[in-house]
């Protein structure tokens, strides 16, 4: 009995979550991604920080308190230990990272695989504890969002609530590194599910406070950084601000292209690349330490105006490059980490200039934060997050206005003068992927086949004989669907069969009656063919078009040779559906 009412509750769960408009299953869902992606995420921080803190004087950041030798020697040999790992593994489970998230979320409908999670969970691991040139926030990204997808796919969920799932995971994701909800979620809408909706809001933003809240159990309730109180206090820093934003935009462009020249002349071999990648990032921190790992003392020093503006210079350089390196040539580490790296230290690198030409400017910290937000936003092309970033890492409101200014500007400068776009489509271009959704397929993702089908129809073989007829006849089901040789090819209305009888004159009472071939009467018939019923309507809407029959026939079970019908869809279905 237990078993028949759990199966009941699964299966009525499923059908609600196959509508928009089932915000209370939504809310569950979400709440269930953010315990999922915390815990994922204190583990893998976990995996970073515990060796790490052994491994490093003083702190898990400390990577300059090393003697030199051990600046090149350890991203090398982390760089030589995952090229190993990574000839090793099927290439099907070697691509990581956000781009895989889109293109998962776009040709797969969220279906991340576990491999290519067991791949991130360990090559992040083995290249943030070596001291790579990265962050962890795009293995995070990666590894909530695979977390949130495989509990969707566990638990046989539609596809339009599992790629809900998989921006719950990505939101979470970012609110647990870096304690910032808010961005998490705007992050989440902007980049990953590319919309703004309540149905998407509510999940998103439950899984970011739950991620949140367990990774501030576990690790504290400090932000990544340690921001010194900041404000805009003359407004004869807007001219500076502006040129700021300029600036920074400039330096993402360069970002972004470099990136893109360095994949392109790079080799095929994606171990040898990860050797070229920790040999670039080596030699680098021979020369400025402050390269290695995520960096965020650096920036904290940063903030506290505690670098020269030459070292400040040279960082900002060799972070860029080698940043761009590990990107381009496919390093299993996050990029977010080092955007928000690189645009504090341009923002040093502006507060000194602009303190050096005029008093009575704003902190050097003040130009620091917005430095660390325009880049983040400019990088990526997401203002918004961005902005939520700044003002949750600050606890500013004061900050909203400037860092505004210097966000846009900053994200103007990239796509409009130098036609940057984000680095995830960028990402995604080199490696001949394509994200692009046009805004009748994002629609039609939102819900499911379950969510219109109608379930009033009878399977029928051509041949009826009357006693199948009366059956029809008494229970009258919107469709017939039609086998054939090979399991259904057709559906015809019941109305039609009933107007034959009616013109015929045959009395459906009568056992005597010759049988009826269903596909000699006259009949408006429509082909058909299969789709899984946990698809979106967005691909039941492709199969029509790709095999040109007029209907699908939604099938429970995803065995070959087996079918188990359960609803009807015909292509104005789908059209009444996204025309209301």
């Amino acid at each position: 009995m237990k078993q028949i009412f759990a199966r009941v509750s699964i299966e009525s769960f499923r059908r609600q979550l196959a509508s928009v408009d089932s915000t209370p299953q939504f809310a569950l869902l979400g709440i269930c991604s953010g315990l999922v992606t915390g815990l994922v995420i204190i583990v893998f921080r976990k995996m970073v920080e515990m060796p790490l803190s052994i491994m490093l004087p003083e702190n898990s950041e400390n990577f300059e308190g090393l003697s030199l030798p051990y600046y090149f020697i350890m991203p090398f040999v982390g760089g030589l230990i995952l090229a190993l790992f990574m000839s090793l593994i099927r290439p099907d489970h070697r691509p990581v990272g956000v781009t895989h998230v889109l293109q998962r979320l776009g040709r797969y409908q969220g279906h991340l695989p576990v491999g290519n999670l067991l791949t991130q969970l360990f090559a992040g691991t083995i290249g943030l504890v070596s001291g790579q040139s990265g962050g962890r926030e795009g293995p995070a990204i990666h590894l909530g969002a695979a977390g949130s997808s495989l509990l969707g796919q566990y638990l046989n969920l539609p596809n339009n609530s599992i790629r809900i799932l998989v921006g719950c995971g990505a939101a979470a994701a970012i609110a647990g590194s870096f304690n910032t909800p808010i961005a998490g979620v705007i992050f989440s809408m902007e980049v990953i599910i590319l919309e703004y909706t309540i149905a998407g809001f509510v999940p998103v933003i439950l899984a970011a406070v739950v991620a949140a809240f367990l990774n501030q159990l576990v690790f504290g309730a400090d932000i990544a950084f340690g921001v010194p109180p900041v404000a805009m206090l003359s407004f004869y820093d807007l001219p500076f601000l502006i040129l700021e934003g300029i600036f920074i935009g400039s330096v993402a462009a360069l970002f972004v292209k470099t990136i893109q020249v360095i994949h392109d002349a790079a080799p095929k071999s994606l171990p040898l690349k990860l050797m070229i990648a920790a040999t670039v990032t080596g030699l680098a921190a021979l020369l400025m330490p402050q390269v290695l790992g995520i960096g965020y003392d650096t920036v904290n020093s940063t903030l506290l105006g505690e670098i020269p503006l030459l070292i400040l210079l040279a960082v900002c350089f060799l972070k860029l490059l080698t940043s761009a390196t590990s990107v381009a040539l496919g390093m299993p580490v996050g990029l977010i980490g080092p955007t928000i790296f690189i645009g504090a230290l341009a923002g040093g690198i502006l507060a000194a200039f602009a303190h050096y030409l005029t008093d009575g400017l704003s902190s050097p910290a003040f130009y620091v934060m917005l430095g660390m937000g325009a880049m983040m936003g400019a990088a990526l092309q997401a203002p918004l997050a961005a902005l939520m970033a700044v003002v949750e890492m600050t606890h500013n409101p004061n900050i909203i206005l400037p860092a505004m200014l210097v966000i846009v500007v900053a994200n103007i400068v990239a796509s409009e003068l130098y036609g940057q776009k984000s680095i995830f489509i960028t990402q995604m271009e080199m490696l001949g992927l394509d994200f692009r959704q046009n805004p009748l397929s994002m629609a039609l993702n939102r819900a499911s086949v379950a969510s219109i089908m109608s379930r009033s129809f009878l399977r029928v073989s051509q041949l009826l004989d009357a006693e199948r007829i009366n059956e029809i006849n008494t229970a009258r089901p919107q469709w017939l669907l039609v086998d054939g040789d090979q399991g259904p090819d057709t559906i015809l209305r019941t109305e039609d069969l009933v107007t034959y009888l009616d013109v015929n004159s045959i009395d459906v009472g009568d056992d005597n009656i010759s049988p009826i071939n269903l596909n000699a009467i006259p009949a408006t018939r429509k082909d058909v063919t299969s789709i899984l019923l946990q698809a979106t309507l967005s691909e039941a809407l492709d199969t029509i078009n790709n095999t040109g029959v007029g209907a699908l026939y939604v099938n429970r079970i995803s065995a070959p040779l087996i079918d188990s019908p359960v609803g009807i869809v015909t292509k104005e279905d789908i059209e009444s559906y996204y025309q209301l």
